[in-house]
C-alpha cells in the first residue's frame, strides 16, 4: 500500500495549534488542504495563520516564492463538513473528549468516500475507543503528531483493534511521504512515548517530595550528568503542569491504577495552586520580570583523594578509572568481585548507584549515573547521616578533580539519573514483551518525540543488561508497593543474560 497521492486532498478538522501545524505538513508536502472549524470563522483565521507562516519560510529561506504561492492556491477554509466529501484522508485534531471525536467521525462517516482514510490526533484517548461507533473502523487510525508539528519528525501510527493493516500501513506512508519519521505502535495508553516518558517526570518529582533535593538541583544532574536535553521541572513548565498531569492521570487511569504510572501528589498541589507553568508565570519556577532562577545546589571544593582502589571495576562507570589516572590520582586494581566499589584513603567506600542506601552500609558514598562520564559536567552524590564527613569529602574532591560539579543530595535508592533510566528501560522491555512496538520503533520515538539522548535499549545494551534490573529489583526491596517491582519482560532479559555467560 502506497502513501496517498498528493493530488487526493487532506481535510484538517480542529484548527487550534495542532491542526494548524498538521495542515502546514500536508500544504507543504504539496497536497490540496482543507480547513474545517465548528467555530465560525476560525478556519479562516487558521488559513491565514499559516499563510504568514509560509511566509516566514520563504524569508528564512526555507521556501520558495513559487512553492509558497502555490500552497497557498492548494489551501481552503470550508464551512461545512459536506465540503470534505473528496477528501482521500481526514486528520482530526479537536477537543480531547471522547463524546466530541466519535460524533464527529459519525457524521464524516455519512460525508466521505469508502476508501478515504480517517484519522485521530488524540494523545490521551483510546484509538479504538474513538473509532468503535464506526461502521468501517477498519480504515480508522491514530496519526500523533508532536507539537510543533512542522518542526518536530516523529508520528506515532497507532492501531486500534479493527484498524485493519492496509489503512495503518497508508497513514505509515503517508507520514513517510510528508517527510516525517512513522512509529508503528498498538493502541496502548499513552502510546509509546507518553508511556515510556512516565518515569522521567516520576522519579524527579519523587526524589523532591523524599526531600532528597530540591528541583533546580534535580534538573542539573538530569541535564548535566544524565545528558537530558532540560530537567523534569523545566519541562513540565514548558509543557504545562495541568497538560502534564493529565497525561499521567490518564494513564494511570487506563492501565487500572498501575502503581508504576501513579501521579505526583505535589503536582497535582502545584495544579490546584494554579500554577502552571510560563503560560501561568509560575509553576516549579518563578517566571515573573525580575525572577531569579534558583541554583543548584554544587558543594564547595574539597582535597581530591591521594589515592584510591578499584574492587573489580566500575561496571558502566569503568571509564572513571582512566579519568582518575588522567587527574594524576594513583590508582590501583585488585580483581575482586565486587562490580563498582572504589576505596578511598579514608576507608570508606565510593559505589555506582545501584539500588540501594548508604544507610545500611558502613560508610558508603553512592555516585550517580552518567550518560557519559567524560563529558557530563556534573555528578550527583549520596550518603547518609552518619557517613564519615572525610569519606564525603574524599568522593567529592575525587570528582571536582575531574573537573565536575558536584551535587550531594539525600540518601535515596537509585538517586536521580540511575532510578529513572532503569525505569525507562523497564517500561521500554514490557512494551516490547506486549507487543507495543518494536525496539527500534521505540528507541526512535524517545529519541525525536522527547529528544532522549539515547533510546531505551541503547541505554540498555550501553549499561549491561543487568543494571536495570539490579536497580529496580533493590529498590522494590526497599519500597514494595508494585512502583519499582521490574517488569516479566525485564526479568526474563537480565536472567536469559546472566544464563547465557553461565552465571546462574
Amino acid at each position: 500500500m502506497t502513501a496517498l497521492d498528493l493530488s487526493s486532498p487532506v481535510a484538517v478538522v480542529g484548527t487550534g495549534t495542532m491542526g494548524q501545524g498538521i495542515a502546514q505538513v500536508a500544504l507543504v508536502a504539496g497536497h490540496p488542504v482543507r480547513l474545517y472549524d465548528a467555530a465560525p470563522g476560525r478556519a479562516r483565521d487558521a488559513a491565514e495563520a499559516i499563510g504568514a507562516r509560509l511566509d516566514r519560510l520563504v524569508a528564512k529561506d526555507r521556501l520558495t516564492q513559487a512553492d509558497r504561492d502555490a500552497a497557498r492556491a492548494r489551501l481552503k477554509p470550508v464551512d461545512s463538513l459536506a465540503e470534505l466529501a473528496d477528501c482521500g484522508l481526514v486528520v482530526e485534531a479537536v477537543l480531547e473528549r471522547l463524546d466530541v471525536k466519535q460524533r464527529l467521525f459519525g457524521e464524516l462517516e455519512e460525508i466521505v468516500a469508502e476508501d478515504c482514510l480517517l484519522a485521530t490526533n488524540t494523545s490521551s484517548l483510546s484509538v479504538t475507543a474513538v473509532g468503535g461507533a464506526l461502521r468501517r473502523p477498519g480504515r480508522f487510525v491514530g496519526l500523533h503528531f508532536f507539537n510543533p508539528a512542522p518542526l518536530l519528525p516523529l508520528v506515532e501510527v497507532v492501531s486500534g483493534f479493527a484498524t485493519d493493516v492496509t489503512s495503518a500501513t497508508r497513514a505509515y506512508e503517508t507520514a513517510r511521504a510528508w517527510g516525517k519519521t512513522p512509529v508503528a505502535c498498538a493502541d496502548t495508553p499513552g502510546f509509546i512515548v507518553n508511556r515510556i516518558a512516565r518515569p522521567f517526570y516520576a522519579e524527579a518529582f519523587a526524589v523532591h517530595e523524599a526531600q532528597a533535593a530540591d528541583p533546580a538541583t534535580i534538573d542539573a544532574v538530569l541535564r548535566e550528568c544524565g545528558g537530558f536535553r532540560m530537567g523534569a521541572f523545566e519541562l513540565t513548565d514548558l509543557i504545562g503542569q495541568d497538560v502534564n498531569e493529565s497525561v499521567t492521570h490518564s494513564v494511570w487511569q487506563s492501565f487500572f491504577q498501575d502503581t508504576r504510572f501513579t501521579p505526583s501528589l505535589a503536582q497535582r498541589r502545584l495544579v490546584e495552586s494554579g500554577r502552571l507553568g510560563r503560560k501561568s508565570g509560575r509553576g516549579w519556577y518563578d517566571y515573573a520580570d525580575g525572577a531569579e532562577r534558583p541554583e543548584p545546589h554544587t558543594a564547595d571544593k574539597e582535597q581530591p583523594p591521594a589515592h584510591v582502589v578499584a574492587e573489580g571495576g566500575l561496571g558502566p562507570a569503568a571509564e572513571l578509572l582512566t579519568m582518575i589516572r588522567e587527574a594524576g590520582i594513583p590508582v590501583r586494581e585488585e580483581d575482586e568481585d565486587h562490580g563498582t566499589r572504589l576505596l578511598l584513603p579514608s576507608g570508606g567506600q565510593l559505589v555506582l548507584a545501584d539500588g540501594q542506601t548508604s544507610a545500611e552500609f558502613r560508610d558508603v558514598v553512592y555516585f550517580d549515573l552518567a550518560l557519559d562520564y567524560r563529558t557530563a559536567t556534573r555528578v550527583a552524590l549520596s550518603a547518609a547521616q552518619d557517613t564519615s564527613p572525610r569519606t564525603l569529602a574524599e568522593a567529592t574532591g575525587l570528582f571536582q578533580a575531574l573537573g565536575k560539579d558536584v551535587s550531594v543530595i539525600g540518601d535515596v535508592p537509585g538517586m536521580i539519573v540511575a532510578r529513572t533510566v532503569a525505569r525507562i528501560i523497564d517500561l521500554a522491555h514490557d512494551a516490547v514483551a506486549k507487543g507495543v512496538a518494536t525496539e527500534e520503533d521505540i528507541d526512535t520515538a524517545m529519541r525525536l518525540g522527547v529528544n532522549y539522548p539515547l533510546g531505551p535499549f541503547e541505554w540498555d545494551r550501553r549499561l549491561g543488561r543487568d543494571f536495570a534490573f539490579g536497580v529496580l529489583d533493590e529498590m522494590h526491596e526497599r519500597e514494595p508497593s508494585g512502583r519499582y517491582a521490574p517488569s516479566l519482560a525485564l526479568y526474563r532479559h537480565a536472567y536469559a543474560t546472566d544464563k547465557r555467560e553461565g552465571t546462574s
